[in-house]
This record gives C-alpha cells, sequence and structure tokens, in this order.
C-alpha cells in the first residue's frame, strides 16, 4: 500500500504542484502530460499515415494479439506444440504487459509469467525467446522506434540511419525499414514470421476472422497480404494501450485528491529538473524519452546466467550501436516509459533488477556495473542530498501514482479459436492463468 507519512505539509499542495508541473511541461500546460482517452484514436501520438486507427482495427487487432489459435508455425512439430503461443506470451497485462520473467519466452515454453520457462522438447536455439526483457506495451504509442536499440521504423530516429538497414547484426530484419513504415507496424510486419505465426485459411475460414478483416479493411486485403493485415491490426491495438487511470492522471484532470501528500511530494522531486534531474531524460507524457541513454546497467548474460540464448559477444550488448554501427552510440538503450512499472518483474534491459527500489538505488548512486562502461562514461550523476523520506516519496509517486489498476481491461474475455490465452500449453490450460 501507498506510503501515507505526511512530509513536508506546509509547502506541498495540488496547487503548488501543478505549478511546478506545468512550468516544465513544453506547452506550459497539465495536459501535455494527460494520455488519451482508449477510443479517442484521433488523439493517438505518432500514428503511421498509411494506418489511420479505427475501432474495427482495434478490436481485431486484441483478438489476434493474444489468439494461441495464430501458433501454427511451432519449431518442434508434435502436436502439444501448436496453437500453444501468442503475441501476448510475452506482454501480460498484470506485468504491465512485460513477460513477468527476465526474458520473453513464446514458441518452446510451458505456463505463464514468472513460472514459464523452457519445454523439455526445444533445444535453446529453438525456442522464440528475446535476448533483452521486452519493453513494456503500456503507453507504447509514444515511441517512434521499436526495441531497445530502436531498429524498427523507417523515420524519426532511423532518419539518416539507411546505410545500415541491410547491413548490422539484425539484418535482414532491419530491411522491413525499406518499406517505410513507423516503428510499431514495421516490427509487427516482422514479428509475425518471426515468431511463427501464421494467417491462413483456417485461421480465416475455420476460426472466423475473415469478416472481421474485412470489416477492418475492406474485401481481399487480408488474402492479398495476410502479414501486413495482422500488422495493422495488432499496431492499432497496441497504440489504444494507455495507463489513463492511473491516479497521478485523475490528478492531471483535476481531482486534488488523486495523490496522497507522499506522492505529491515525490511528483515534486520527479520534476525537480536540479534535484532528482528525472526529467532529463524522462520527459514524454509517458515518462519515457526519445533518445537513447548509456547507463552502465548489465547485460542478461551478466545478471541472468541461465537465460538463453545470450552471450558476451552478442550485438545486442551494443544497444543502439548495434544497430547504427556507429561507436559513438555503443551501449546506450531506449529511455523507457514508467507507468506500471511497479508491475513489472525486472527491470532494465538486461533484467538486471528487480525491484523500483533496486532501480532508483542504482540510478542515485550513478556506478556502472557493466565491465565495458566506466562510471565517468554514464548518463548519471550521484545524487547524495535526497534523504530517507524524499526518497520514499519518489518511490511512493512511482509505484502508486503512476500504477493504472486496471490494465487487464485491455484483454479479451475470449478469443474465436475458444483456446485458451496468453498461453496455451499443457500446464497453462490447467492453471488459472487460462483465459
Amino acid at each position: 500500500m501507498p506510503d501515507e507519512t505526511v512530509i513536508m505539509d506546509d509547502i506541498i499542495n495540488p496547487s503548488s504542484l501543478k505549478k511546478q508541473i506545468r512550468s516544465v511541461a513544453p506547452n506550459g500546460d497539465l495536459n501535455y502530460y494527460i494520455l488519451p482517452s482508449s477510443t479517442d484514436y484521433s488523439s493517438f501520438p505518432n500514428q503511421d499515415p498509411s494506418n489511420p486507427i479505427t475501432q474495427e482495427k482495434v478490436e481485431l487487432g486484441k483478438l489476434l494479439f493474444y489468439e494461441t489459435g495464430l501458433g501454427l508455425n511451432p519449431f518442434v512439430k508434435d502436436d502439444e506444440c501448436f496453437q500453444a503461443y501468442s503475441c501476448s506470451s510475452c506482454h501480460l497485462p498484470e506485468f504491465g504487459f512485460t513477460p513477468g520473467s527476465p526474458q520473453g519466452l513464446a514458441d518452446g515454453a510451458i505456463d505463464y509469467g514468472s513460472n514459464r520457462k523452457p519445454y523439455f522438447k526445444y533445444q535453446d536455439h529453438e525456442i522464440d525467446v528475446q535476448g533483452h526483457r521486452p519493453l513494456s506495451l503500456v503507453n507504447v504509442s509514444y515511441i517512434t522506434n521499436g526495441m531497445w536499440n530502436g531498429m524498427f521504423g523507417a523515420g524519426d530516429l532511423n532518419k539518416n540511419t539507411e546505410e545500415v538497414w541491410s547491413e548490422n547484426p539484425f539484418a535482414p530484419a532491419t530491411e522491413i525499414n525499406e518499406t517505410g513504415l513507423s516503428g510499431l507496424e514495421a516490427q509487427n510486419l516482422e514479428g509475425m514470421d518471426l515468431h511463427r505465426l501464421i494467417i491462413n485459411d483456417t485461421v480465416l475460414n475455420e476460426l472466423g476472422y475473415k469478416p472481421l478483416f474485412e470489416a477492418a479493411f475492406g474485401p481481399g486485403f487480408v488474402e492479398e497480404d495476410p502479414a501486413l493485415a495482422f500488422s495493422f491490426a495488432v499496431s492499432a491495438y497496441l497504440r489504444s494501450i494507455y495507463a489513463n487511470q492511473a491516479p497521478f492522471q485523475e490528478f492531471l484532470k483535476g481531482d486534488d485528491t488523486a495523490l496522497t501528500v507522499n506522492q505529491m511530494m515525490g511528483a515534486s522531486l520527479f520534476f525537480d529538473r536540479d534535484k532528482t534531474k528525472c526529467m532529463n531524460c524522462h520527459h514524454l507524457p509517458s515518462f519515457g524519452g526519445q533518445r537513447f541513454a548509456r547507463i552502465g546497467t548489465a547485460d542478461m548474460h551478466a545478471s541472468n546466467p541461465d537465460a538463453i540464448p545470450t552471450a558476451l559477444s552478442s550485438a545486442r550488448n551494443l544497444g543502439r550501436g548495434g544497430f547504427t554501427q556507429n561507436t559513438f552510440d555503443n551501449y546506450k538503450f531506449k529511455v523507457p516509459q514508467l507507468y506500471n512499472t511497479e508491475d513489472y518483474a525486472t527491470y532494465f534491459h538486461g533484467s538486471s533488477k528487480t525491484s523500483l527500489e533496486a532501480v532508483l538505488d542504482y540510478k542515485l548512486r550513478a556506478e556502472s556495473e557493466n565491465p565495458n562502461i566506466s562510471s565517468n562514461s554514464i548518463e548519471l550523476s550521484p545524487i547524495e542530498d535526497l534523504t530517507a523520506t524524499e526518497k520514499q516519496a519518489l518511490l511512493d509517486f512511482l509505484k502508486y501514482a503512476l500504477r493504472d489498476p486496471e490494465l487487464e481491461r485491455y484483454m479479451p474475455t475470449s478469443v474465436l479459436s475458444g483456446n485458451c490465452f496468453p498461453n496455451n500449453d499443457l500446464i497453462s490450460i490447467n492453471n488459472d492463468k487460462c483465459h
């Protein structure tokens, strides 16, 4: 529960906090930090011009994202491996749309969230696994280029990187940028094949998705390009996921009682560019950043020795530099958004921390834990004058004021296949996490 301890009640109050927020907002208004309504499609930021968002696309994308019936191309062709996984295997609402475990494991794994593990019939190299902890999908519309290194998407942060799209360690996947699509659409177009998902006659006709595709795109579109139709629908759905019921959002919209005094003090510290400097990186409405930063956290292989398949030599460990091939970008990773981080099981690209307390301690200490990065080269400075009371207030803001308690509203009640979801493996079917 939030810490209700009253501190500095003669200074902090709703009026003073709102004044402070306006002073740092780029437009001088609280509305800069107010997240869109999930059905106000025209207000969603960073939309791909080729994929205007409609209710039909969002509703279709919601089903496809959780539909284990699309899992028709497992690496191991045994019966129990078919239709056992979905996009949501690695992005669970109750874990803030992260996997609930250090890595995302889709085809080749069993069970749910923190209990998900490799299936014994798969070798490590056969599992569909992400070498970094998957980023949250909460407020993902504020991200213009996908992945920790931003390698997906033709524009925005990837302008002037065209020369490496076909010549980097992640090619040919990054050649998808040649389509000119935005980050989400490009990533989901590439991801359908990568994550062993299929849309075929069985899906369209036997499961009954064809009428939904036709309502979203018109007749013939999905038959002509099923991967693009999948990408456009799922991307539209993902762009509708906002933590717009968090207490801080209610405060911004006029409810002066939405935050405790401690949470208001934590918010004041968060917005203090001189003392905590949080806003120097986490400046977007989602409290993410449209940039990459070198902060020296440990890579997956170092913090989770059992993780697969990661290694000291992996190009993933170079962050942005692994994609751009520019040494100036080495060890820089995307600045992530901060809503619902209390729900995460792990933090940072290498899942090197398991609590927000540990994350804050690391940032306050500002000492690199990565042997490739010296402490004096990271983009953090030690903060030694934060009192224990102030630290607790900042944590209270991050943990509770930025937590939307109802993210499961973005899940469907069922999928057309009737399968268990988000996973449909033998263990998931028999536990209480099967929807």
